[in-house]
């Protein structure tokens, strides 16, 4: 069994293409590529932790649409870290389980990673070894990042 991570799936977001200059020509398209391409990762035993923003826009809304994507995600097992954009039809999808906060133990010292939504600046185990897996800023890292540079 493997864990995949991601975060930002934003389907059903039609204005994506616009802001984040995505090459789709509709928001169907792109999630139709999203979910290509983690299937082409995600095994049938794995588990697949999306870290909030699951759906967004008026699509967010429709509990069809979004049940329709989330019966195409693949793996044994889908966790939900509840992002900002994360609204009802989202939250009362069957998924393994939904929380804000997880820690969770991978990679090949098998440590306490810690899942969440947004960034922190420091969290259980940081200085440990241990991860901290987020989505939120997409392109705009450029205060956490100037944190990690001062780190090392």
């Amino acid at each position: 069994m493997t864990i995949w991570y991601t975060a930002d799936t934003h389907f059903g977001r039609e204005n994506i293409m616009r802001f984040c200059n995505c090459p789709f020509m509709s928001a169907s398209q792109m999630d139709a590529a999203l979910l290509e391409n983690m299937w082409k990762v995600v095994g049938p035993e794995d588990q697949l932790w999306i870290l909030g923003d699951f759906a967004f826009g008026s699509k967010a809304k429709d509990s069809a649409y979004v049940e329709q994507i989330f019966n195409q995600l693949p793996g044994a097992e889908r966790h939900l870290v509840v992002g900002n954009h994360d609204l009802r039809p989202t939250l009362e999808l069957p998924w393994d389980s939904i929380s804000y906060l997880v820690e969770l133990k991978d990679g090949p010292q098998n440590q306490p990673n810690t899942l969440c939504h947004y960034p922190m600046i420091t969290w259980n185990h940081a200085r440990k070894g241990a991860l901290q897996f987020f989505g939120h800023v997409h392109k705009k890292l450029a205060r956490v990042s100037q944190f990690c540079e001062c780190r090392r």
